[in-house]
């Protein structure tokens, strides 16, 4: 019979550190090289598809849009990026929103632009080419608070776009030409629109200037 030597098996994982018969100290590790090997072969977008997100609009949440402008988001959606009411603050002219929600998302974009609303989204469209869309039509929309908006929808092979543009100011023609600039983007699979439709519009018309403006 052999002695006991009183020293643990080559390889035994104290019941400690176990989990479902795994060792839970490798698990760092582990998660580390397969973010890094997803980074390297997808890229970041790869490695953000495969880490869900876990920030979603609650009811009274309120997104920043610099300068006291503000917009309330659809409830359930996920704030991928940008930033809340009450938080570290926006800068109209440098503003970068992002919600997401199953297939489709809501880009909302601020920047400088001396002019109006309809002359800007027209630089907007021309920067990008648009030949890809199938269909299309403008129209206008007045927010809650008396923004109007420049509004062109488009359908194509790759989905169905929203893009609607504002100047975030009511006034004269000079003080709406001199206000920063907004550019919201919705975006969802071809023919999916109308399952959003209602939570795009209560945010477009939830939009509003700041008080200042």
């Amino acid at each position: 019979m052999a002695a006991d030597t009183g020293q643990a098996p080559e390889g035994w994982v104290p019941v400690e550190h176990r989990w479902l018969g795994l060792d839970r100290r490798t698990f760092a590790a582990g998660f580390t090289a397969l973010a890094v090997a997803l980074l390297l072969i997808y890229g970041f977008q790869g490695l953000n598809a495969a880490i869900p997100w876990h920030n979603e609009i609650r009811a009274g949440q309120v997104l920043d849009l610099g300068d006291g402008a503000t917009a309330v988001p659809p409830v359930g959606w996920q704030l991928e990026h940008g930033t809340l009411t009450g938080g570290a603050g926006a800068a109209p002219t440098s503003l970068q929103i992002l919600l997401a929600s199953g297939g489709a998302t809501i880009e909302i974009d601020g920047t400088t632009y001396d002019g109006s609303a309809d002359a800007f989204l027209d630089q907007v469209l021309r920067s990008e080419g648009d030949t890809a869309n199938v269909s299309g039509s403008r129209g206008s929309l007045t927010t809650d608070s008396g923004l109007v908006g420049v509004v062109e929808s488009s359908t194509g092979p790759s989905g169905d776009a929203i893009d609607v543009a504002f100047k975030m100011a009511v006034g004269t023609t000079e003080s709406v030409d001199a206000a920063p600039a907004l550019l919201v983007r919705v975006r969802t699979a071809a023919g999916q629109f109308e399952r959003y439709q209602d939570e795009v519009a209560a945010l477009l018309r939830s939009i509003t200037p700041g008080a200042t403006r």
